[in-house]
């Protein structure tokens, strides 16, 4: 028996994505482990994003130590529906392989962590969408603004966490969505 389903079903059974969801972006990027994605193969998720670069000194080190605190402090059995990503801002030296380097020296290398390059113009837009401001001031160091945002399962920004970063309002705010989704 053959069955048609008109356009109408067809497009109901797939939830539009709001304006303002950063699965929206259509770059391409590249993951630890070298494959390729875009934003929208994250939807689904809680997200908690920080960009960072692999040879920072200073800022970066703390934020991915905020980024593991965060972890630690999320129910275990919620684990399952966030993911935690990094966007490197220097795609230069930050290929996949040092970006799997990093993740496993630095203990995350769960499934939950998601570390993501791509080229200079992708990362300037996702840059812009979350606010934060990078610039590079030598060949090996970046200024940039210190900036871990919380993502709906839809891709909206719900919180944002500037400067000295509190771990407990990030947490908070990743709990709140995780009941509601």
């Amino acid at each position: 028996m053959l069955m048609f389903i008109s356009c109408k079903q067809e497009k109901s059974k797939v939830a539009e994505l709001p304006s303002d969801s950063i699965f929206n972006l259509t770059s391409t990027w590249k993951n630890q482990h070298g494959d390729s994605l875009q934003l929208k193969n994250l939807q689904g998720k809680t997200l908690v994003v920080v960009m960072i670069y692999t040879t920072c000194k200073s800022a970066c080190p703390i934020l991915v130590a905020k980024m593991k605190t965060i972890e630690s402090k999320i129910d275990k059995k919620d684990l399952n529906k966030v993911s935690l990503v990094l966007v490197s801002i220097d795609p230069e030296t930050d290929t996949p392989e040092r970006l799997n380097e990093f993740a496993k020296s630095n203990k995350m290398d769960a499934p939950q962590w998601i570390f993501l390059t791509s080229n200079e113009e992708d990362t300037q837009e996702f840059a812009n969408v979350l606010a934060l401001k990078y610039k590079k001031i030598s060949p090996i160091d970046f200024s940039h603004s210190n900036i871990i945002s919380v993502f709906s399962p839809q891709g909206q920004l719900v919180s944002q966490e500037e400067g000295s970063i509190d771990v407990d309002k990030v947490v908070k705010s990743v709990h709140e969505i995780v009941k509601k989704n």
